[in-house]
This record gives structure tokens, sequence and C-alpha cells, in this order.
């Protein structure tokens, strides 16, 4: 478990895993603990990402948080006086310019916890993620379960072959996978069989 360090200077930390490892589960944790602590807080995520609602960050498990719908990174820059912990849901799904906006956030004493998938459908690392992940000062991976053996997951297997990077779904579209059971289904997915 991550325990916040006793640290009054601006800093960047990463949640990342597949899709159903907790992320968001994990960034909602660490949020309201800084709400506990009495510490002005807000989160963002991408106007893209309405799965679930169109202005909370939810997680799979239904616990959730208000947030700031944007539809460019720079944007968090006009909602962040007298914030001191900035959330940052859905990361992946943001543009280029979110690893600066990020490291001017943390270079103006603020804490930023943000939250998203490593790697794509593809098994290859996911936008701006890799960026992040490397600026970061702390940086967990968390994993769910595969849902074909039961092992420790950290793909995000996708039942279709079609469609571009990001399509939107839940558990009718994905589902998370060990490394062997991922292979075992991209290779039928190459054969033309559905898992």
């Amino acid at each position: 478990m991550f325990i916040e360090p006793k640290n009054n200077k601006g800093w960047i930390e990463v949640v990342c895993g597949s899709m159903f490892s907790g992320k968001t589960e994990e960034l909602i944790r660490r949020v309201k603990r800084a709400k506990i602590a009495k510490l002005q807080v807000r989160i963002f995520k991408p106007k893209m990402e309405t799965r679930y609602d169109k202005v909370k960050v939810v997680s799979h498990d239904d616990n959730y948080v208000d947030s700031f719908p944007v539809d460019s990174s720079d944007e968090i820059l006009n909602w962040v006086d007298g914030i001191e912990v900035i959330g940052i849901d859905e990361a992946q799904f943001f543009d280029e310019g979110l690893p600066a906006i990020c490291n001017q956030l943390a270079n103006m004493d603020k804490r930023v916890v943000i939250a998203g998938l490593d790697m794509d459908f593809k098994g290859a690392p996911f936008g701006v993620m890799p960026q992040l992940m490397a600026m970061a000062e702390y940086v967990t991976k968390v994993h769910a379960i595969c849902m074909q053996c039961g092992s420790v997951a950290q793909y995000s297997y996708r039942f279709s072959k079609t469609g571009g990077q990001v399509q939107l779904g839940e558990k009718d579209l994905y589902e998370p996978r060990c490394r062997a059971c991922y292979l075992i289904g991209m290779a039928k997915q190459k054969e033309g069989k559905r898992r």
C-alpha cells in the first residue's frame, strides 16, 4: 500500500496497470485520504470518458468522486488555484501536453496523482503514460486477476481486434489476462477465433 511521504514539496505519483486492476480505486483512495487531511483536492478526467458518468470519476466497484471533465490537458491549469492535490484519471486518453502540465503542477508544489493504463490492448505502451511514469517520483503498478486462469493479470485483452487503439468499453469488450492467456488469445485472434 502506498503511504504518502512527509514532503511539503510537489511531486508526481502514477498508478498504472491493466483494466480492472483497481487504478481508479487507488486514485480515489489517495484523494480521499488527502481530503481527510483537510487538503484542497480537485480531480480531472478527459471529457470523452463517459462510461459510468459524465462528471464523476467512478471505479468498477462503484466508488466515485466528483471531477472536472476537460477537453485538453492545458485546461487543468485554469482550475488549480488554491488546490494542493490534483487527481487525474484515465491519463492515457489525454493529449501529449499532459506530462509538461503535470511537471508544471509539481513544480508549483502540488501533489499530482495520476491513474491510467500503462499498455493498450496490443500490449504496447499507451499514450503519455510512459513519459508520466518516467518523470514521476512514485510509480505503483497494480494488477488484476486473469479471467481465464486466475493468475495475476497485467494485460487488457480485447475480444475484437478491429477498431482503433481507443475503444471505450467494459467487460463486454475487455478482460484482464496474464501473459500466457493473453498470448493464447492473441494467437486465436490471428487464426480468426473469438477468444
